[in-house]
């Protein structure tokens, strides 16, 4: 079942006023495609093609110039249609250095006005699966890196969105940390019946977890490629080194171009 739809969606940024600024810049261009319930789409392309600003005209914080949104089967055509309509995590983890894990962890149901109480029920339940056990307590700036994401992650599946928007969530952690969060994230999804948009620039990482690939342009970003992910479940680290998987990233590869 379509749960989600993008028609046509372009957006052009207008520069600055001051010498040497670069006028309009077109981010992206005529993007269509659809996404399945509990699908994981992986989105990759080179830097600046407008991977994010998608994320950012999906969860209503950009308005685009053309183009419609459809949720549902419903037109979402202003921003604060889609506002509260999808959980989206931005590439920094944005913690708030003031409050602990675990009230940093249910702020988004306290935003949406939900029971503090039975959100810091919910989360005690659910800190052993994302790895912070005896961590509720804690202040942000005693954490790790992979915590502190483990941690944004918990924050945005507990805020109870059907469809996830999760901009490069690994992209700041060193290569272990980063192979350690992948299985993690693996293991975590089969509990959850979410959708999620997951944008990469690591090709291993958008084919290890991915269901479906969708390709960009260098900017102004248009989808190249829309590929499925052919690979059986479980996988793991040792998935990357199937035959299957290496003609998978030959493919990428052509498409990107590298």
């Amino acid at each position: 079942m379509t749960l989600l739809a993008v028609d046509a969606l372009s957006k052009t940024f207008s520069g600055g006023t001051r010498r040497g600024s670069r006028g309009e810049v077109a981010a992206v261009v005529d993007l269509t495609f659809s996404v399945e319930e509990g699908e994981f789409l992986t989105i990759i392309g080179p830097s600046g093609c407008g991977k994010s600003t998608l994320l950012r005209l999906l969860a209503g914080l950009e308005q685009p110039d053309s183009g419609q949104v459809i949720l549902q089967g419903q037109p979402l055509p202003d921003p604060s249609d889609r506002q509260g309509r999808f959980g989206y995590m931005p590439q920094r983890d944005t913690l708030l250095p003031w409050r602990t894990v675990l009230d940093n962890v249910i702020l988004g149901v306290e935003l949406a006005g939900g029971s503090r109480d039975a959100a810091r029920k919910e989360a005690r339940l659910l800190l052993p699966l994302f790895g912070l056990d005896g961590f509720e307590n804690n202040w942000p700036s005693t954490l790790s890196g992979g915590m502190r994401q483990r941690a944004a992650l918990l924050r945005t599946f507990l805020a109870g969105y059907d469809i996830l928007l999760l901009d490069e969530p690994f992209g700041a952690l060193d290569a272990l940390t980063r192979r350690m969060l992948q299985k993690w994230l693996l293991g975590v999804r089969t509990r959850f019946s979410k959708t999620i948009l997951f944008i990469t620039h690591d090709i291993d990482e958008a084919l290890l977890l991915g269901d479906r690939m969708l390709v960009f342009s260098p900017r102004p970003g248009r989808i190249t490629a829309d590929l499925k992910i052919d690979l059986p479940h479980p996988r793991d680290e040792n998935t990357i080194l199937e035959p299957e998987f290496l003609a998978l990233k030959r493919n990428v590869l052509a498409h990107l171009k590298l």
